[in-house]
């Protein structure tokens, strides 16, 4: 078994640890919150500045007779337009919000804490995407955990209530094959060892760790990233209404909080509006967009035009927009299959990851896909988008386990910053932790 961070016990070990997790809290919190004022500090200074600067280039003129006859309310006018361009440019999505120091936010310190984090190196970032995966995944949560509680509070673990737990985790949409190695893991540790009630949800953690960490044996890289001095390509799939598009903008705002140049090929041609779309984000994100709106364009030319556009301006990160038409998969293979040989013939030493989008809330529909989508796009990955709101959670382990497949990202919200890096620890925490 995985092993899973600093798994307290009951009892007075657990007072401890709670009080240990609250002062913790308050360190992160305190230090934050000095963080937060050092920003501010030095956001009035730069202002001040700006203000300075934007004064004198608007005022200033080498024909000073000319500078007199410039009514003074233009002159006001062209200050103040200057200062609210760079006002504006200066909260391109700043995440304003603030964080306090209640359930959630201990909650969230607790994740990092057990993750060995020092609570001075922890940023409000972390704090606001982790409460909001906890509040997120809240419908799949209060589902499971409450049915599994119930049954387990009934005494020690034994097959009459191994057989309760069946029904419930498939319930979940955590699907057959990830529910019968669970069983199966249950009732060897009863043979094993007898398996109090309290200890059993713990043990259960460490089981769907195991299964969301396994398709990452079978990769050179436990995690995502974009290497270094060599072309990333992401090709994104996934059927229409799934998020895909919506997912390319934030991985390139993603990238870029990273520090990473990036271009977005537009090649789902199939689709109205969907190039449109990639521009709205390409904007949003001010991330190049490489489009044909032509009608009837071949999607392996964009591909073939965001290489070349790559290629020429050096960046780290080729993000490509695919068509996902499962109603005709013939197509689908075929357009998937040329893209792939164009890649492998513009950009052969390019990293390569295929990625499918997932919509969560489709549950078990969602196994469908990846199978379909399995064999066409040859996959190294998957997105999980909107699990917020949503009851069947428990996809991301149906998938990992049948398709052997990591879940590489997944979203938790509309805005920009609700996509992150999938953590399995952090993901069962917020699924199995009140």
């Amino acid at each position: 078994m995985s092993n899973w961070p600093n798994n307290q016990p009951d009892s007075e070990d657990k007072k401890i640890s709670q009080e240990y997790y609250i002062s913790w809290a308050q360190k992160a919190y305190k230090h934050i919150q000095e963080e937060k004022a050092i920003e501010q500090s030095d956001t009035s200074q730069v202002n001040t500045i700006e203000t300075i600067d934007s004064l004198s280039i608007n005022t200033s003129t080498s024909d000073k007779s000319l500078k007199k006859n410039i009514p003074t309310w233009m002159q006001k006018s062209n200050r103040l337009d200057a200062l609210k361009e760079n006002a504006t440019e200066s909260k391109a999505y700043n995440n304003e919000t603030s964080v306090d120091l209640n359930k959630e936010f201990v909650w969230s310190a607790k994740i990092l804490a057990n993750q060995g984090r020092d609570p001075e190196d922890v940023t409000k970032d972390e704090i606001q995407w982790l409460t909001r995966l906890h509040q997120g995944l809240g419908k799949t949560r209060r589902g499971l955990l409450n049915k599994l509680k119930f049954v387990l509070g009934q005494g020690p673990l034994n097959n009459d209530v191994v057989a309760e737990i069946e029904a419930i985790l498939l319930q979940a949409d955590i699907g057959i094959n990830a529910t019968d190695y669970i069983i199966t893991s249950l009732q060897d540790k009863l043979l094993e060892e007898s398996l109090p009630s309290e200890q059993a949800i713990e043990y259960l953690k460490n089981i769907l760790c195991d299964i969301l960490n396994s398709p990452l044996k079978k990769v050179q890289n436990s995690e995502i990233l974009v290497k270094k001095e060599v072309l990333n390509i992401w090709l994104l799939t996934g059927v229409n209404g799934a998020g895909k598009t919506t997912t390319i903008g934030k991985l390139a705002y993603l990238a870029q909080q990273l520090g990473h140049s990036c271009i977005i090929a537009a090649a789902d041609t199939f689709r109205a509006a969907a190039v449109e779309q990639v521009r709205l984000w390409g904007e949003k994100t001010n991330t190049p967009v490489i489009a044909n709106p032509g009608k009837n364009t071949d999607p392996a030319a964009v591909v073939y035009d965001g290489l070349i556009a790559a290629q020429a301006r050096g960046v780290d990160l080729l993000l490509i927009d695919t068509a996902g038409r499962l109603q005709n998969k013939t197509n689908l293979m075929e357009e998937l299959a040329k893209i792939r040989r164009v890649i492998d013939k513009k950009a052969e030493n390019a990293h390569v990851e295929s990625l499918l989008v997932i919509d969560a809330t489709l549950g078990q529909n969602g196994l469908r896909q990846t199978e379909l989508f399995l064999e066409a796009a040859h996959l190294s990955g998957v997105i999980l988008t909107k699990l917020d709101g949503t009851s069947k959670g428990g996809i991301a382990i149906a998938i990992a386990q049948q398709f052997g497949l990591p879940i590489r990202f997944i979203g938790v919200g509309e805005d920009i910053q609700d996509l992150k890096p999938f953590s399995s620890y952090e993901f069962v925490e917020a699924l199995l932790n009140e």
